[in-house]
């Protein structure tokens, strides 16, 4: 329980923590590069050492890890697009609803039980996503006609990406860290690597070219927000390995817990102005996950 507690309110911490960048005029993509160099630092050290070496190098779950990279990086920008530009509440549901993809895949590669209760989860679902999509007028009136239109995708993406990669987590962990003897931390701090050397990369042309400049700020931001983000998805990692063979329920309850804690301290901290849609989403998805948790 502790495990799963931690990863509900590291996972809320770091959608917030997006907001609190805007606030504060921080630059975001600096932020989320020198994050994911804290995860690293964090994870080395947590781990008692830099595991990406000749051995590792040559492991079957290194492409994974390579691909989990990449898909980290590109997925935190998207989440920080959208908490700042549609809203904390918005971006956490869009994100955490996408239990829906790793639950599929559940029942499809692990024989997973299925239920009424739980199909018709996977319904209310898909049409929350939908109520929560939708921008509230309040938060948006300089936004119109198109920009408003793409708005509107970053959520879906949000959705799927977020999707596809529970569902690698889920996946990694199950075939190639099954043995409680194995090290996932291995895997988890190549994966941050990844996602950092891609970052850096996009930063240093940004800097070099004159688009940006360094921000000592965003440093201690990425400080900030990586060392949770690291323990975020160790946490994550725990949980399934104790609850082994049930991650069809896992995952929901875990995101579930996300959408509660994230929606609620958005409102506390940020007086989030949401329409009575976005709340009705908010409410579906509630429901939804309820629904496949205990279906």
């Amino acid at each position: 329980m502790i495990y799963l507690l931690a990863s509900i309110v590291l996972n809320s911490y770091l959608t917030l923590s997006f907001k609190v960048l805007q606030r504060l005029h921080i630059n975001t993509l600096q932020a989320i590069v020198f994050n994911y160099v804290a995860c690293v630092a964090t994870g080395s050290v947590f781990n008692g050492a830099y595991p990406v070496n000749s051995t590792n190098i040559g492991a079957p779950w290194m492409i994974w890890a390579v691909v989990m990279g990449a898909m980290f990086i590109s997925i935190f920008n998207v989440i920080g697009a959208t908490a700042q530009k549609i809203g904390v509440a918005v971006a956490s549901v869009a994100n955490k609803l996408s239990l829906v993809i790793p639950f599929i895949f559940s029942l499809y590669l692990y024989h997973e039980t299925n239920t009424f209760l739980k199909t018709t989860g996977i319904i209310v679902a898909l049409t929350a996503v939908v109520f929560t999509c939708l921008p509230a007028e309040k938060n948006n009136n300089s936004v119109t006609g198109n920009s408003r239109q793409l708005l509107l995708l970053l959520p879906v993406v949000l959705f799927i990406s977020s999707g596809l990669l529970d569902t690698l987590i889920v996946y990694v962990k199950n075939i190639f860290f099954n043995n409680p003897a194995d090290n996932f931390n291995d895997f988890l701090i190549t994966a941050f690597s990844v996602a950092a050397c891609i970052g850096l990369l996009l930063m240093g042309i940004q800097l070099i070219t004159g688009k940006q400049q360094f921000s000592m700020k965003a440093l201690l931001a990425g400080i900030i927000i990586g060392i949770p983000n690291y323990f975020s998805i160790w946490a994550l990692g725990k949980v399934i390995s104790l609850y082994h063979g049930n991650s069809s329920a896992i995952i929901p309850v875990n995101n579930m817990g996300v959408v509660l804690f994230s929606a609620v301290m958005a409102w506390i901290l940020f007086r989030e102005k949401l329409s009575l849609i976005n709340w009705l989403g908010i409410g579906l998805a509630i429901a939804a996950i309820a629904l496949i948790a205990y279906g």
